[in-house]
């Protein structure tokens, strides 16, 4: 009988030997036992790290399950993935890909691997100490100014490949603007809760600066053109993906609803991050559809550059 009763005792000291592991190794705490500067979402009740003074405990954390979990991942595996991706595009033989589309190119795969660098190294160091987490939180913020950035960069040289001066004034345009943002994320205060909104209209406003060269492309071309030739539909669904995203993170859906209920998967925050990711891959397409169409027409004509 003894023997029979093995088996059983060898996985319940197993369980015990986990447990004791787990718990000397992490634990978790409640919202309400959390210093001020960490209490970012009050609908997130439980789950919580509490603060390390140790990037050793800060990075051993990505292993473990807490309210950070799914915002480090989804970012870490986009980094990872956007890497692999610019790593195999700017490969190629110059008989594949000339150095002009790699260049421009570069602009956004440095845009999307700086944000989503930035991004899951802030949310595994923020529980360090206030003033690590206040400045990668400022980094954080620059990453999506900077994807934004570079995510139109492409978009801009081949819409108005064959017209310089539409060309310039448009780049300078949103180097300007989201040069404007990232010196406002640098401001304390942007970060803090209650500000929340005002940082998702920010960069919501800076995204939306595209729809000036985007009409101005609809008045000189036509509609039919910007559709099948500028790759604005896919233009227009990278801009609801990333709204949308920003929306929910505004209002903290569905947490706000169902208070601890979300703590660790299926977050407000984790959900932007999945849209802003999707985003991401829906421009790349959109990019290589427009490079595509414009390369195959060759040089420019005299009367395209009026």
């Amino acid at each position: 009988m003894e023997i029979l009763s093995l088996p059983s005792k060898c996985a319940e000291q197993a369980e015990e030997f986990v447990r004791k592991v787990w718990e000397a190794g992490w634990r978790v705490v409640h919202h309400h036992s959390l210093p001020t500067w960490l209490k970012d979402n009050d609908f997130l009740l439980r789950g919580h790290r509490p603060p390390t003074y140790s990037f050793l405990a800060c990075f051993k954390s990505i292993f473990s399950i807490h309210t950070e979990t799914g915002n480090i991942w989804t970012h870490l595996l986009g980094m990872i993935a956007f890497i692999g991706i610019a790593t195999y595009f700017l490969t190629r033989p110059t008989i594949e890909i000339q150095w002009q589309e790699k260049a421009v190119f570069s602009a956004f795969f440095a845009g999307a691997i700086l944000c989503m660098t930035f991004s899951w190294i802030f949310h595994t160091v923020f529980c360090h100490s206030e003033k690590v987490g206040k400045l990668f939180n400022k980094l954080d913020y620059c990453g999506i100014a900077l994807l934004t950035m570079g995510s139109f960069v492409p978009w801009l040289y081949y819409s108005f490949y064959c017209r310089l001066g539409p060309k310039v004034v448009y780049l300078v345009l949103i180097f300007v603007l989201g040069t404007a943002c990232i010196i406002v994320s640098m401001w304390d205060k942007f970060a803090e809760p209650e500000f929340r909104a005002v940082r998702a209209g920010v960069f919501i406003a800076l995204g939306l600066s595209g729809v000036i060269p985007a009409m101005h492309y609809v008045i000189t071309d036509g509609f039919h053109h910007a559709i099948d030739d500028a790759a604005l539909g896919w233009l227009v669904l990278m801009a609801v993906l990333y709204i949308t995203g920003a929306l929910i993170y505004a209002f903290r859906i569905p947490e706000r609803l169902f208070p601890g209920k979300f703590d660790i998967w299926f977050q407000s925050h984790t959900i932007f991050h999945v849209f802003v990711l999707a985003a991401a891959f829906v421009h790349y397409h959109g990019i290589s559809e427009i490079a595509h169409y414009r390369l195959t027409l060759g040089d420019c004509l005299e009367s395209e550059t009026q």
